[in-house]
């Protein structure tokens, strides 16, 4: 049984290199995307890096959007917790006119950044209007679902409305998402590359198919595809994933040890500890890792990957998503 592999893209810069090479290339692997195969071509949001390149990912889907013919183009998540639901719905609906039926609204309640970026860009939200992130997410698709209503005896529309809206699909990596996700009639995505516990894993995709009346969710992996094995241990032991875990209960996951002691600066909470995440990269050759994700695929019942793929090069970056498109099935 074939499976379908899409892309999630975070637009690391190279070293020496600036903003506009760094989306160059973005751009060039959507375009490779679509040619090799790949379903869904998504792009994260990040805050106050200056090793990515995506802050604002509805502007780049356009660009995107413009320069492909079929693939589909989403958002690997609007960091919903920042934004006003209905300028999201807009923004969903402003992209879905442009091209329809290939737009994905991905959401994640991740911050995007650490604490000062999050302050800044929360610097005019009302807290006590604000409501928890399931109160968000209730709204915005209420927005995309029922885009005019009376207000007072005027019209409050979301426009444009285009004649299919964007498909949408909560990212999370936990039980109570994969649930809210169900609740609302979303596809739900399980974060793997943040979160690898098998029984977290386990625990929410059972969740979801039953909630949701036997719908599969998405599953989103690292993976590293290398022309030899070696090649691709190297690369897989020059990455490292943190944790920090707040007092106040709050879980974050960042990229190396410096974020995570500067998140802890920047954080109101009286006391942290850091974790450090054991690796989870599916790696080796593409027929290696082929037969990896085909593991997956029989022990959780996965109809579609969502590849992240954490090389820093980006000329291994590509080969490497070249190699697994030509090995798997999904794409012969």
């Amino acid at each position: 049984m074939g499976y379908r592999l899409s892309l999630l893209d975070k637009s690391p810069l190279d070293e020496h290199e600036d903003a506009a090479g760094a989306l160059k290339r973005t751009l060039e692997l959507a375009q490779k995307a679509e040619q090799w195969g790949y379903h869904r071509f998504w792009l994260a949001e990040h805050h106050n890096t200056d090793k990515l390149a995506i802050s604002s990912p509805e502007i780049v889907i356009a660009w995107i959007l413009a320069h492909t013919r079929k693939l589909r183009v989403g958002s690997g998540g609007v960091m919903l917790q920042h934004y006003s639901p209905f300028k999201v719905a807009e923004n969903f609906n402003q992209l879905a006119s442009l091209a329809p039926g290939r737009v994905d609204l991905g959401v994640g309640k991740a911050p995007g950044g650490l604490p000062l970026s999050t302050h800044a860009l929360q610097y005019a939200v009302n807290p006590e209007l604000k409501g928890d992130f399931a109160e968000q997410l209730k709204l915005l698709d209420d927005w995309l679902s029922v885009p005019v209503r009376e207000q007072s005896g005027d019209t409050l529309s979301v426009t444009p409305q285009p004649p299919q809206t964007a498909s949408r699909f909560l990212l999370g990596a936990s039980e109570e998402s994969a649930r809210l996700a169900a609740r609302l009639g979303w596809n739900f995505v399980f974060a793997a590359h943040l979160n690898a516990d098998e029984r977290d894993i386990s625990r929410a995709l059972s969740a979801y198919t039953h909630d949701s009346s036997g719908r599969r969710a998405l599953l989103a992996v690292p993976v590293i595809a290398a022309d030899t094995s070696a090649q691709a241990k190297k690369w897989v032991d020059e990455g490292q994933l943190y944790r920090v875990i707040a007092s106040d209960g709050q879980r974050v996951n960042v990229g190396s040890l410096e974020q995570a002691e500067a998140y802890i600066r920047q954080s109101k909470a009286a006391s942290h500890k850091i974790e450090e995440r054991k690796s989870a990269v599916l790696a080796g050759t593409g027929e290696e890792v082929h037969q990896q994700l085909e593991a997956l695929q029989a022990q959780y019942g996965i109809e579609e990957f969502v590849i992240d793929s954490p090389v820093s090069q980006s000329q291994a970056r590509l080969r490497s998503l070249e190699l697994l498109a030509s090995a798997s099935v999904a794409l012969a």
